[in-house]
């Protein structure tokens, strides 16, 4: 095997996978990978055969992935083969982010300033709340209520099938043509949520803004629009095909005009119709592209023979499903634990307890980031929390706050937004008065009014007041108001030097005195300015990568300002995540967060009808895909568990265990190996043997035996102080 990476990165390829490596880029090509079958590896394989067996540049192939994370990781496998300049040609990123490069370049083709900001989630409920307000008294006469992320919701789903307003109004009255009898309440819900996203695009637009479904549907209509912004892609690689929505689609049959498509896609891990994914892509793709090949990757790399058993029992009985036959190299292993509880009490003791006798059964071998509960939804996390730290066993849960979704980033971030674009109300309202400036909230709102009558933003008629060309205006207010103008003018003009991202931070830091502010209004302040620190680190590592950018036009055009704003607003979940976090705690995610990841051990509670599938799931199928998905997350040892009462909204409720898992057990029986059923009930006996399979597995060295042997001893002792023997 050569050592040079550019001549043997065909050589640890299995057959389907060198097969969909060396497919002919003129051909349309879908490769359905099962779980821990090794897509990364291939698509990365791929891009560096059409670049050096093919001959096509680097920058005339685009790579869009699910998240940043996957997007990072394929860069940095990419890096190894072919080097850092050569890879930071190849277009790649989320869809998000792929649009957005190039609207900032075409935003004059559809009606955009290339300033503009993209509104958050929380930026675009506030604005939703606002134009919810002349309706108050309409929902009051019905005793109802509308709640902003409900309406947003309906926007975005609308957006991801490609839908105007206007469109989205005239779907809901063809939906409600023949008003039903007691469908009133509903049809006036639609009627105002289709109102209210008229009201909302008027203010993304006078703000100058897009929010993250606009940037999709802008970013369409561009690439529909004009030729250069698609004519470069010579070849068009698409991860998670499965989740892709209908806009997402039409954007990949746009920027693939040539038919040079490779998609991965696994129709069983397509788990977010709730997102308005449309897992039909897969179908429609062989319409839209005739002669569309597929490749099957069959092969898990992740998991024993007994997990993936399991797996395959439980997704098999979805009958509609493309038929696929993994299969492993890896020992068979111990088969997944499936017990019943009395209650959720004992249901998460139990896991806390068997985490740390895993732990010491294992010599070490296993640590405490090994281990991963994986939840249907959050609400079920706080027994599961409380019965670890009980234990004194460390845990994160990913659904915290994602880093750019806290407090003191928000603030800088707004000061940065209304730098760079003045526009964009939502931040001026955010830091007018933060630090605060005697800003009442009535002056406030007066000001927004002005600005409203004047057809102007807040911003732009605070600068005005500060000139002296708005006369009638309070001395008081002028002068508060002419402070925070001061700030956001040396903001920009430090910009408009091309200052770095983390030098313009560091400035407006010292300009509004924030670590002060900070020590005022919170007594956590110290681990907020921490995230301040990590701010101003991520901000560096922006300004590497614009320093990176291999094509100077790109650079050139937009301030690093701008590059870092966009790269803040687009992170994915999990773009800020620890290693080191990760490693030295146990992991607490949703099944839907888990999607991609891997761990040894993987427990999941509440395997139970009405969690499994959820109750208020509309598709029954996709709630069996989730199953499945989150059971093949583990690569070692794998425990299910259901409860006979649980407590639900403050009462106990009798539990049946998921209809998903008896089908399963019902109707499966191993036909040949060992005399095992395909879960068991007793727990895991971790002896000698069963430590070497989870070595090879995981591909870490065997504990020692003598290690063991102390381990057990002092997990004895600590049990029997704590009256457990």
């Amino acid at each position: 095997m050569s050592e040079d990476p550019l001549c043997s990165y065909l050589d640890s390829l299995n057959p389907a996978q060198l097969q969909a490596v060396e497919h002919p880029p003129s051909i349309p090509l879908q490769i359905l990978a099962g779980p821990g079958s090794g897509k990364t590896k291939v698509l990365t394989s791929r891009i560096v055969h059409l670049i050096v067996r093919h001959g096509i540049s680097a920058s005339s192939i685009c790579a869009v992935t699910f998240t940043n994370k996957a997007a990072n990781e394929m860069r940095e496998r990419l890096m190894k083969i072919l080097g850092k300049q050569r890879v930071s040609e190849v277009r790649m990123g989320t869809f998000h982010a792929l649009c957005a490069m190039f609207l900032r370049k075409y935003a004059h083709t559809v009606g955009l300033e290339r300033n503009f900001s993209i509104c958050d989630t929380d930026e675009s409920k506030k604005i939703i709340g606002k134009h919810l307000e002349k309706y108050k008294e309409q929902l009051a006469t019905q005793n109802m209520t509308l709640k902003p992320e409900s309406v947003l919701s309906t926007i975005s789903k609308a957006k991801a099938k490609g839908h105007t307003a206007e469109q989205h109004l005239i779907e809901v009255s063809k939906k409600f043509k023949d008003l039903p009898v007691g469908a009133e309440e509903s049809f006036m819900v639609a009627n105002i949520t289709a109102e209210i996203y008229e009201d909302y695009e008027k203010t993304l637009r006078q703000t100058n803004a897009l929010d993250f479904d606009d940037l999709l549907v802008f970013g369409l209509k561009m690439f529909k629009a004009h030729e250069d912004a698609v004519s470069w892609c010579k070849h068009v690689l698409v991860d998670e095909f499965q989740d892709t929505n209908i806009t997402q689609y039409d954007l990949m049959r746009t920027i693939g005009y040539r038919q040079c498509v490779t998609i991965v896609g696994d129709p069983d891990q397509s788990i977010y119709g709730w997102r308005s994914a449309e897992v039909e892509n897969l179908a429609k793709m062989q319409t839209h592209f005739p002669g569309t090949a597929q490749i099957f990757l069959e092969q898990n790399y992740r998991s024993t023979g007994s997990i993936l058993r399991a797996s395959s029992a439980l997704i098999a009985q979805d009958d509609k499903r493309i038929r696929k036959s993994l299969y492993t190299s890896h020992p068979l292993g111990k088969s997944p634990f499936l017990k019943l509880f009395p209650t959720e009490t004992e249901e998460a003791a139990f896991m806390a307890l068997e985490i740390k006798r895993l732990v010491a059964l294992t010599g070490g071998m296993l640590q405490w980031g090994d281990f991963a509960v994986l939840l249907r939804f959050n609400a079920l996390s706080r027994v599961v929390e409380s019965a670890l730290q009980k234990e004194g066993i460390p845990s994160r849960v990913l659904r915290g706050h994602k880093f750019f979704e806290r407090l003191e980033v928000k603030d800088l971030l707004a000061y940065l937004q209304l730098t760079d674009n003045p526009e964009f109300t939502p931040a001026f309202i955010r830091v007018v008065n933060t630090p605060s400036r005697g800003i009442g909230e009535k002056s406030l709102l007066e000001l927004i009014s002005t600005a409203e009558k004047c057809r102007i933003s807040p911003m732009l008629l605070a600068e005005r007041i500060f000139d002296g060309k708005t006369p009638d205006i309070k001395p008081p207010v002028k002068r508060k108001i002419g402070t925070f103008v001061k700030i956001i003018r040396s903001l920009r003009e430090s910009a408009e030097k091309r200052s770095l991202p983390a030098d313009l931070i560091r400035l407006c830091i010292d300009l509004i005195d924030y670590s002060e502010h900070l020590k005022k209004t919170h007594d956590d302040w110290e681990s907020r300015y921490e995230n301040v620190l990590e701010l101003i680190s991520f901000a560096a590592d922006v300004g590497d990568d614009i320093s990176s950018i291999h094509d100077e036009d790109d650079r050139n055009r937009e301030t690093p300002l701008r590059l870092f704003l966009q790269s803040s607003m687009l992170s994915t979940e999990g773009d800020n995540e620890s290693a080191n976090d990760a490693e030295s705690r146990v992991t607490i995610a949703t099944c839907h967060a888990a999607k991609g990841l891997e761990w040894p051990v993987v427990m999941i509670p509440s395997v139970e009808d009405d969690t499994f599938p959820f109750y208020r799931a509309e598709d029954r199928e996709e709630e069996r895909r989730l199953l499945y998905v989150a059971c093949t997350r583990a690569q070692g040892l794998l425990y299910l568990s259901h409860v006979s009462r649980r407590k639900v909204a403050g009462d106990k409720k009798t539990r049946t265990r998921s209809p998903f898992i008896s089908q399963v057990t019902n109707l499966y029986r191993v036909e040949s190996g060992p005399n095992l059923d395909i879960f068991t009930e007793d727990e895991p006996d971790i002896a000698r043997e069963d430590r070497t399979v989870l070595s090879q597995v995981l591909q870490r060295p065997a504990p020692d035996e003598e290690v063991v042997d102390q381990r057990v001893a002092e997990l004895f002792v600590l049990s029997c102080r704590a009256g457990l023997y």
